[in-house]
């Protein structure tokens, strides 16, 4: 192969990979089209939600998470013994943050819930810390989704937890 068509075969990987990036992203990180700034606001997602994982994850109480938002940005999130559920939004994608004890098949629960609340699945990270796991999701709402707020998202995200717990036990 000549060095001609392993540059263009570059670029091309290159852009469509910008192109899924740019998707995955709610519109207010990109300032502009260009690559430079689908890799900025990459880079600035990348860095609000790891913040915001490791305050989370860390946190002992109410009190201590984060819930100042962004401008345009609308944090919700429920505490119990279930699970820890913070919820933020901007437009159509939201991002949450599940803290709760390892149970069996409670990803694939989750996931297949979620699916059916119309919240398809953007981007996902599980960390886990003994007994506790932390989910990070990544989400767009849909536009039949009848969860329109943070709070109808926390809420339905709690009833489905409980669901899985009783059925775990």
């Amino acid at each position: 192969m000549t060095h001609i068509a392993v540059e263009r075969n570059r670029r091309k990987q290159m852009n469509e990979y910008l192109s899924v990036l740019r998707t995955l992203m709610p519109d207010s990180y990109i300032q502009r089209g260009d690559q430079a700034s689908i890799i900025g606001g990459a880079i600035k997602l990348c860095l609000k939600s790891l913040s915001r994982g490791c305050t989370f994850l860390y946190s002992t109480n109410a009190s201590s998470s984060d819930n100042s938002g962004a401008i345009g940005e609308h944090v919700g999130g429920v505490q119990s013994g279930i699970a820890d559920i913070e919820v933020t939004m901007v437009e159509s994608h939201a991002n949450l943050k599940i803290r709760s004890k390892k149970r069996p098949k409670q990803l694939l629960k989750m996931v297949t819930g979620l699916h059916s609340m119309r919240l398809t699945i953007l981007h996902l990270n599980v960390t886990t810390t003994g007994e506790t796991v932390l989910y990070s999701l990544s989400v767009k709402v849909e536009d039949d989704c009848k969860l329109g707020s943070v709070d109808d998202i926390s809420a339905a995200v709690y009833q489905m937890l409980d669901r899985i717990q009783q059925e775990a036990s």
